[in-house]
């Protein structure tokens, strides 16, 4: 049987709010397959950013699991949880967050350096990384000598440096025009498609939404499936 790359199960979330209590999440199911690409749509104050931030890892459930690759993460202490979202979960935001003192090669090796890998084998992976992308010639320019498009594809490199097992992606191309946002978007996909990481991607834009292989949204408390017309990406 095959292990899903991600799985919440009966996830709850909860605030507190004055005298009540606010509900994010309550008994929230969701789960996501290698290669799969998920758009998670939903409107401001909706929980997007909780729901992406306990997938990463990046904040505890009140309630439920979250698996990464089959492996519960709820029992987990502060430093395995670093490790797992070092080793198993890439990150991509709408800002980049590149280190602006680093060229764009050393921004996509550090994690792996990070990681253990030595320089020289993260170089080699950071250059192939950056060729995939189509932007291998500006490898050694800084985040200030590179347009936003070009940036967020850095980011994008950086995120799956470590062959992770799940990206999450917080509209990565939202701060972009139209037609950079069009571009950044298919290096983004052909990236999912050729090394195989399952991505969740929240985002505002229907049309981008639509060309994945699902999308989902959270009413209620639950993530359901949402209907946008969806079609494959090509």
């Amino acid at each position: 049987m095959k292990t899903d790359a991600l799985r919440l199960e009966n996830v709850e979330r909860h605030y507190r709010e004055g005298e009540g209590k606010l509900t994010i999440l309550s008994g929230a199911n969701f789960s996501m397959a290698s290669g799969e690409m998920v758009a998670l749509v939903a409107p401001s104050g909706a929980g997007k950013s909780t729901l992406l931030h306990i997938a990463g890892l990046l904040e505890r459930p009140d309630g439920g699991e979250v698996y990464v690759n089959g492996e519960g993460c709820g029992s987990l202490d502060d430093d395995r949880r670093t490790a797992m979202r070092r080793d198993t979960i890439g990150f991509v935001y709408q800002f980049h967050h590149l280190l602006p003192e680093f060229s764009a090669l050393e921004n996509v090796m550090l994690p792996q350096m990070i990681r253990g890998l030595s320089k020289p084998m993260a170089a080699e992976r950071a250059k192939q990384l950056l060729d995939y992308m189509r932007i291998g010639p500006r490898a050694d320019h800084r985040p200030a000598e590179l347009s936003g498009g070009e940036q967020q594809r850095v980011a994008i490199a950086r995120a799956v440096a470590n062959t992770p097992y799940v990206l999450l992606a917080d509209e990565p191309t939202g701060n972009l025009d139209p037609k950079t946002s069009g571009y950044v978007f298919d290096a983004l996909t052909a990236l999912v498609r050729q090394s195989g990481v399952a991505a969740l991607v929240a985002t505002h834009n229907h049309e981008l939404a639509a060309r994945m292989d699902r999308a989902v949204t959270i009413e209620g408390g639950k993530i359901v499936p949402l209907d946008i017309g969806l079609r494959t990406a090509s």
